[in-house]
Parts: C-alpha cells; structure tokens; sequence
C-alpha cells in the first residue's frame, strides 16, 4: 500500500489534493491509505482515489494499517515528528522532505515561503512522481435543499488574527443583500452566536444563520454550488478554490503567497493587508492585519468576481 500523511483539517487536505491525484496516478495498482482525522471523511470522499482513510489526528498517536506499507508519504509537514511517525511503520519507502534531525538525507529541501500546493507537489516529482499544482477540483456533492446559489459569509477562524472584524460582516451583509444576494452565515457550532450577532445586525432572518447547523458534506455541498464566498484564509475557502465558486478571500497576517487561491483563476479575488510578502508593515515591525482591509474593497472584490463568472458564462454560451 501507499500511506499518505496529513492529519490537519480542511484547507490542508484541499491544498493536498494535487499531490494525492499524482500519487493515485502514479500507482494506479496499489491501495491508496490516507492518515488523517476521522472526521474529514466526507471530503476524502469528494477528493476521489483515497481507497481507505486511517483515522489520525495530529501526531500524537499513528496506528498501523493492515497491510504492508511500500511507500510512506509525509504530506504533513517538515518533520522530524512525523517522519518519525511515518518511519515507526517500517516502510520500505519514505517519501519525505530531508530532515538531518530525523535520519533522512533524502528528499528535497524544505522553503518556508512555498505556497502550501506546490509544496507537496515539489516533494513528488522530487522522487519522481509528476505532479499538478492546477489539479485542485473536488468532487461536486449533492446541492443543499434549498440553498442554492446563496451567498455565504463564513467570519469565523481557528486563528483570532485571521477573523475579519463582525460588524465589517454585518455592513457587507447589508449591502449585499440589497444588491440581490441571499446571504447565509455559516461557522462551527461554538461560532453560532456571533454569527447570529452577525445576521441580527445585518437585518437577515434567523434561518440565515447556519452556523453549527451543517456537517462538514453540507457545508461543501453549500459552497459548490453557492454563488459567492466571503471568508478569511480557511478551510471554506479552499473549498471554494475546489469548486471554483466565486470568491473573494481577506488574507492578513499570514500572505496569500503561501495558503491563496492559484493565479489565474479569476473566480477568486485575494485582499491581502500587507505592503508585500514576506508579511511586515513598513515602518513599524507589525505584521498587516486583515481589521485593515475595508467593506467597500469587499464590495469592488465582489463585483470583480462576479463580473469572471458572468464573462465564463458567456463564453461557454
């Protein structure tokens, strides 16, 4: 078998997503494991060629898989933690970016400001795999009954400083709704009360607010088929990125050089705070927050990307 490492959450299996098609391409004959938390299942199943998900959270603990692992795959970080883990299995292989601290000569040198998709792309063709950084499209789901073509705001993070301020939310929901757009806020269940702040603020209904009302194959099915995404650097937008719905994604303090959408496509429109990458505010030592960015850059972001989708349109018309 192959075993493929990245016990992190959404935005990190998305962004892996390339290099786990080059890695089912490649052996297209062998059993495809992917170590990785329980709880992303259904969108290991919108990845398509993951023959068996081993359930992982983090590093703390890798059981091993029945079976015998020909080749590990570190797509989870720089280790040496998990090249450890990984090694622990007694692979005949590992595939992994070379670590002096965890005995592992091989591999290609680790870059700090890789962008998180070439990355693990780099690291295949590294040991000769081909790999596509473009190969980003998940699986369409099934469309959310009665949510189709909403516009979703998602102003929650995991990281404080990545979370747009809640009235900038509230104003952007305002606005868009007056020009048309139904909007619905989502988050995780913890964050349903500031996003139902957020909706009450904005004069939206309370079934506007979805936030701890949806699974993670609700949530995906919401964004595939939603007609725009206003989110900070999260999962949902990679989602977004997965199913090139429009989007318009607020970046501060980490770049979008690292973890944005891929150049090119015009679906999606990054607002980056700082003056330029690597992050740093000119002059005062400060790293750029995403509070700097304001509503009526969202809105012109919106009517850029909008106005991609409307030209695809026609063209393919």
């Amino acid at each position: 078998m192959i075993l493929a490492l990245r016990a992190l959450g959404v935005g990190d299996l998305a962004t892996a997503v390339p290099a786990l098609r080059a890695l089912r391409a490649a052996y297209p004959d062998r059993e495809l494991v992917l170590a990785a938390p329980g709880w992303l299942g259904p969108l290991v199943e919108l990845v398509g060629g993951v023959d068996r998900l081993l359930p992982t959270d983090g590093l703390d603990r890798l059981d091993r898989p029945t079976g015998t692992v020909e080749i590990a795959v570190n797509l989870h970080g720089r280790g040496p933690d998990s090249h450890r883990l990984l090694t622990a299995l007694r692979p005949e292989r590992l595939l992994a970016f070379a670590n002096a601290d965890a005995g592992h000569a091989d591999g290609p040198d680790w870059d700090d400001d890789e962008h998180e998709v070439p990355r693990w792309c780099r690291l295949l063709r590294g040991y000769g795999v081909p790999a596509d950084p473009t190969e980003l499209d998940l699986r369409r789901p099934h469309r959310m009954a009665g949510h189709t073509g909403v516009t979703v705001l998602h102003p929650g993070s995991k990281v404080p400083a990545k979370r747009w301020p809640a009235g900038r939310y509230a104003a952007l929901a305002r606005e868009l709704t007056a020009r048309g757009h139904r909007v619905v806020v989502t988050g995780s269940a913890p964050e349903r009360a500031g996003a139902a702040r957020i909706a009450q603020a904005a004069g939206l209904p309370a079934a506007a607010v979805l936030a701890g009302r949806t699974d993670l194959a609700q949530l995906a099915a919401l964004v595939a088929h939603a007609r725009l995404v206003v989110s900070g650097d999260t999962g949902v937008a990679h989602l977004a990125t997965g199913y090139r719905t429009a989007s318009v994604v607020l970046f501060g303090p980490v770049p979008p050089s690292r973890w944005g959408p891929p150049p090119g496509r015009r679906r999606h429109r990054v607002l980056w705070a700082g003056p330029g990458d690597p992050p740093g505010a000119a002059g005062t030592g400060r790293r750029p927050s995403v509070a700097a960015i304001g509503v009526d850059e969202v809105l012109a972001a919106v009517g850029e990307v909008e106005r991609a989708v409307r030209a695809d349109r026609a063209v393919a018309a």
